[in-house]
């Protein structure tokens, strides 16, 4: 018998702004995230003794992965209540890792989802979020998989946030790419004065509403990312000539890009369209969730 079973969806950022820099060196953000049919697996039972599988189309990319945050949201969580963190977990990857997806966070976090199931934990609200915050800024709002406005370094969540039906693309060129090298090319440059976005004016009526307030924020990262791996613009051209695609741009540090269209037949024929032409890249189409409550 399978013991709790938790899905962790692929986290995608439809604008990022950079607004500031803290004292500490962190970046302040403005950023737009949903979450994709996409996900990983994480799959969590008691046992005698500890140990982690992990399998799936990118599990060759965590195996030598010190420390792997599904482990470190397991240790947290029995420090906490006096447990011993014998349990068996297997993991499966299905969102490319180092690509600007989350997928990570979204594993830590349904770790700490299938914990308080398999534990009978029963956190507040707030001891949920501090203990997520606790293992990386992103985690926090990959605790529901729903639209939400960041700000701050990832700890601002504002979910006030209604997005039209939509299917998405999602492409990577299967090269991996650290957010912090990203974030380090923008150490030593001048950040514009912008102001994070106000929920209240958040109305998406429809997508092609929706396409103009991404277009109009876009991705402060797009430039720096693009100079460790050239294939993102490439990979932006092909979304953007695709037929039906309204928007098209990167998520997070990168390099996965995406591009949004009004439904999943649409968002079929331009993955095979573009898969045709770059049979090497990974490319993923589906739904964009509209998440539920934790």
């Amino acid at each position: 018998m399978p013991g709790v079973v938790r899905a962790a969806h692929a986290k995608v950022n439809l604008w990022l702004q950079v607004t500031g820099r803290r004292g500490d060196g962190y970046h302040l953000l403005d950023s737009l995230v949903v979450f994709a049919g996409l996900a990983d697996r994480v799959e969590i039972d008691l046992a005698d003794r500890a140990s982690l599988s992990i399998d799936g189309p990118f599990a060759d990319a965590l195996v030598n992965e010190p420390g792997n945050i599904v482990q470190r949201a397991i240790e947290l969580v029995a420090a906490r209540l006096g447990h011993k963190p014998t349990l068996a977990v297997r993991l499966s990857k299905n969102i490319p890792v180092a690509a600007g997806l989350g997928g990570g966070s979204s594993d830590a976090a349904a770790t700490l989802l299938a914990l308080r199931e398999l534990w009978r934990w029963a956190p507040g609200t707030s001891d949920l979020q501090a203990a997520a915050a606790g293992l990386g800024a992103d985690v926090p709002m990959c605790l529901v998989p729903r639209p939400v406005l960041v700000g701050g370094v990832g700890e601002k969540l504002r979910q006030a946030v209604t997005l039209p039906p939509c299917a998405m693309v999602l492409v990577n060129p299967r090269v991996p790419l650290p957010t912090p090298d990203v974030f380090r090319a923008l150490s030593s440059v001048p950040l514009p004065a912008r102001q994070e976005s106000d929920p209240a004016q958040m109305v998406f009526p429809d997508l092609a509403t929706l396409a103009a307030a991404i277009e109009a924020r876009g991705n402060d990262l797009t430039e720096a990312a693009s100079r460790h791996v050239p294939e993102i613009t490439a990979i932006l051209a092909e979304l953007r000539r695709a037929e039906g695609v309204k928007v098209a741009a990167m998520s997070g540090s990168g390099a996965t890009c995406f591009a949004l269209l009004a439904d999943q037949h649409q968002a079929a024929a331009a993955a095979t369209a573009i898969t045709s032409r770059r049979p090497a890249w990974w490319i993923w189409h589906g739904p964009v969730l509209s998440g539920s409550a934790v």
